[in-house]
Parts: structure tokens; C-alpha cells; sequence
């Protein structure tokens, strides 16, 4: 995309399917003689303006609105023309065929995923991370990703980067400015308290990291997977988590023999719970496909509730059948202990007592689901409010942990009885590279097309 920035593009900008308004938006250099074409008129500018939408042969496609953003002041910092008309799929292909035909002397080309939103990132009308918010918004999957997805859209995390960004380069300049002039009597360094702003940063870095986590929990939400044997509860679990009967559920063992998923939401934080076929010696070829299914979601998953069913404890072969799977789970990394939460299901018909300290719930009931919900929460690592959240994505929390890396080297090398002042500015010059990746102020053109090419056609 960034080799044909300078084309001008178009595209409908509404979802496919029928809708009572669909949108075609244009961007580009110079787009008078093509809303002289449509429109047959000039538009004034940022006013809506009621008229027939015209075909090659004079006659109306269709009457609808048509808005001219002049540049710089549009979404892309390009002109900028958005007809709306009835939102039928053969009307806007007709309007999108007539845009091509009469903008072909300007070169007007079909848009791809994410070009209107790059170009506003190229034209400084947004930075990487609000350029990015864009498509976290669009594709928010609860409320409180939604708000603060809206709030980095805003400039809010960009903000607190910039803070960051601004508090390196002045340390920056101490260092380089104590090389530069290594005769002079004057300690920079000692005067300006460089390690003491330096700890203070790292601070502010560890802090601003930690909500970068949070954010990225709300964009991507937590992957839990149900697993245990046969006929413990997990698709009653799944049931009760969602609210609705997504999986059947009977006693005979077996019975579900695919994964089935639904996303759920607690405290705004997005769960993908799995349920599983139930771990055993598969006696059938398709139970085998499926138990073979469920250990590749559990070797992939970021959480995993291995249930229980207490009225069935002390019976030889179900327990060991647990110690089986218990084996697999934790395998050869015990690592993977962090991730298997212990749950023991049937509280509310089981005769036997409840092993200390553990996780006892009813799926049927509901007894202990809230309990459950906040252990999971806990496993993810959530413990903010959504409404001092930004919305981030991994690249952001890997570009801080490793800003924060270099901070901590630099401080080292800062402590150190002999410092090596080149080695202190490198590393803080790693630092800000690092940080400036967040906003793009230093990305690979590699890096933006990833980026891009994951939005919708049209934004």
C-alpha cells in the first residue's frame, strides 16, 4: 500500500448486505471532477447535500446525501467524498462502478483493508496507536473494551507515551551533553539528579506497562478451556457461564464429541470458554478425533479449568483416570501448573466432603460460579478498573517491556562505581526507540502493512 499512497481510492464503506443507509467514500489528492461527475455540482464544504446520485448517462442511480471534507480537514488529511444512499448491495456497486468510470483520469483505484485509516496515520491525522484503537473499537466484543478503545482512539495512551517519550530524551540529553563536553567541571549527570529521574521513569514505565496489560487483556480477552473426564459437568458449566444451553447435555458419557465455544464477558473482560470432549480411552474413531481436538486446545489455551466431579471421588478408576490427566497437564514444564485451575463440580449432591482449600461449585445450581468468575479474573491477570483502561494489543506491551529493559540497563550502567557514559546513552537511546514504536514514530513499512491489512475495507 505505502508504494501507491499518492492514488486516489474509493470503496463502500458499509457492512455487506442490505441496510437502510449505505456509504461510498472516496479520498484522494483532488476530487472536484469527480464530484462533478456524480454530483454535477460543487459541494460546499462539510455540508450534506440532498441530490440525485448520477450515472454515466445523466440519469439518477439513485437521491441521497453527498458530503466534500476538503483537505486537510478529513479523516485521511486528503479530499474526502462520502455518498449516502439506500443501503441496497446493487445501488452502492452501481455507485462504486460509476466512481471508478468517472474517476479513471485520476487514477482512482479500488481501496484495500485499512488504506483510509493508514493514509490518516501518514498524513498525521492519527498516530500508530489511535490508528489502531480504530479497528479495536470496530471490533470490541464487550462495553468496556468498546470505552477504551474509544479512549486510545482519543489520544489518551498516545498521551502518556509522549510523557514517557519527552522524560527519556531529556535524559538523553544530560548523557549526550556530559560527553559531548567531558572537560567541563560541571557534573551534569549529579546536578540534574539523572538517576533519580531515571528511577522515577522506570516507575512511571512500570506503571503505564501494567495498564498496557490490562488493556490488552480487554482487546484480546482469555482463552479457557473445560477439560476433565467424562460426564463431570463441563458442558453443564459452559451452559451456566453463558446463560443459555449452547451445549447438550446428558448423562450419558461421551456425548459431546467436538469443542463448542461462546465468549463471555466478566467485569468487561472478554472469556473464550471451550468446552471439550471428555478425556478418556476413546472406544470410537470419532470420540478419538474429538478427545485428540481437546488437547490441542488445552495445549493452546491461556487458562484451563480441569473439573472435578466430587460425587464420583474415591472410586478407583475415576480417580485414576484424574491422575492421568493431571500428568498430561502439567507434562514436562511445571510451568504449566500456573495454568490448570482446579474446580470440583456436583457440591450440591455430593456426599463426600470437599478437599481443603478447593474450588467447590454447581453448575445445575449455580452455587460457587461467582467465586469461579473471580479466580479466572485473578488467572488473568486483571486487577483494574475498565474505566482507567486504554485499549492496547501485545506489540505495545513487548515495545514497554523491552523500553523497560533498556531503562533498567541504563540505571545498571548508571550505578555502576566506573559508569561508561556511551553505554548509559545507547541504552537509552534503545529506550526511546522502543517506545517510539507504540505511536510509529519509528516502524518498519512491514510493520504498517500488518498492521493495515487487518482492517475492513473501507475505514
Amino acid at each position: 500500500m505505502l508504494a501507491r499512497q499518492h492514488d486516489p481510492i474509493v470503496a463502500i464503506a458499509t457492512a455487506p448486505g442490505r441496510g437502510a443507509v449505505g456509504i461510498v467514500r472516496a479520498s484522494g489528492r483532488d476530487l472536484r471532477p469527480l464530484i462533478e461527475a456524480l454530483c454535477g455540482r460543487t459541494l460546499q464544504p462539510r455540508h450534506a447535500t440532498y441530490l440525485p446520485l448520477r450515472g454515466e448517462d445523466g440519469q439518477p442511480i439513485d437521491h441521497g446525501l453527498a458530503i466534500h471534507f476538503p483537505a486537510p480537514h478529513s479523516y485521511t488529511g486528503e479530499d474526502v467524498l462520502e455518498l449516502q444512499a439506500h443501503g441496497g448491495p446493487v445501488v452502492l456497486q452501481l455507485l462504486l462502478a460509476r466512481c471508478l468510470a468517472a474517476g479513471q483520469g485520476l487514477g482512482l483505484r479500488l481501496a484495500e483493508p485499512g488504506e483510509f485509516t493508514q493514509r490518516a496515520f501518514l498524513n498525521d491525522k492519527l498516530d500508530l496507536a489511535q490508528a489502531e484503537a480504530v479497528s479495536d473499537l470496530i471490533d470490541a466484543s464487550t462495553e468496556a473494551a468498546a470505552r477504551s478503545a474509544s479512549r486510545s482512539l482519543s489520544g489518551a495512551f498516545s498521551s502518556e507515551i509522549g510523557v514517557l517519550r519527552d522524560r527519556i530524551v531529556q535524559l538523553r540529553m544530560l548523557v549526550e551533553a556530559t560527553l559531548d563536553f567531558p572537560e567541563e567541571e560541571i557534573d551534569f549527570l549529579e546536578k540534574a539528579d539523572a538517576l533519580g529521574q531515571l528511577a522515577r521513569l522506570l516507575q512511571s514505565v512500570d506503571d503505564v506497562l501494567d495498564r498496557a496489560r490490562q488493556g490488552a487483556l480487554l482487546r484480546e480477552g482469555i482463552r479457557v478451556v473445560l477439560a476433565g473426564q467424562p460426564n463431570v459437568g463441563k458442558s453443564s458449566l459452559l451452559n451456566a457461564l453463558a446463560g443459555a444451553e449452547l451445549a447438550i447435555v446428558t448423562p450419558i458419557p461421551g456425548t459431546t464429541r467436538d469443542k463448542v465455544s461462546q465468549t463471555i464477558q466478566i467485569e468487561g473482560v472478554p472469556l473464550h470458554v471451550i468446552d471439550t470432549a471428555g478425556l478418556r480411552e476413546a472406544t470410537d474413531e470419532v470420540e478419538r478425533i474429538g478427545i485428540g481436538r481437546s488437547w490441542s486446545e488445552i495445549e493452546t489455551a491461556d487458562a484451563v479449568i480441569f473439573l472435578h466431579d466430587l460425587t464420583r471421588l474415591g472410586e478407583p478408576s475415576y480417580d485414576a483416570g484424574d491422575a492421568d490427566i493431571a500428568a498430561r497437564l502439567a507434562g514436562a514444564d511445571p510451568r504449566q501448573h500456573a495454568r490448570v485451575l482446579h474446580v470440583y463440580n456436583k457440591a450440591d449432591a455430593a456426599a463426600a466432603p470437599v478437599p481443603a482449600q478447593a474450588l467447590a461449585i454447581s453448575a445445575s445450581v449455580g452455587t460457587g460460579l461467582d467465586a469461579l468468575r473471580r479466580v479466572l479474573l485473578e488467572r488473568a491477570g486483571w486487577h483494574a478498573s475498565p474505566e482507567g483502561v486504554f485499549i492496547a494489543r501485545t506489540r505495545h506491551v513487548d515495545a514497554l517491556r523491552r523500553t523497560r529493559e533498556h531503562l533498567l540497563l541504563a540505571q545498571a550502567q548508571g550505578l555502576s562505581p566506573e559508569p561508561a557514559l556511551d553505554l548509559l546513552a545507547e541504552e537509552l537511546r534503545l529506550a526511546h526507540n522502543a517506545l517510539g514504536e507504540i505511536t510509529g514514530a519509528f516502524s518498519a513499512d512491514d510493520l504498517l502493512g500488518e498492521i493495515f491489512s487487518r482492517f475492513c475495507i473501507g475505514k
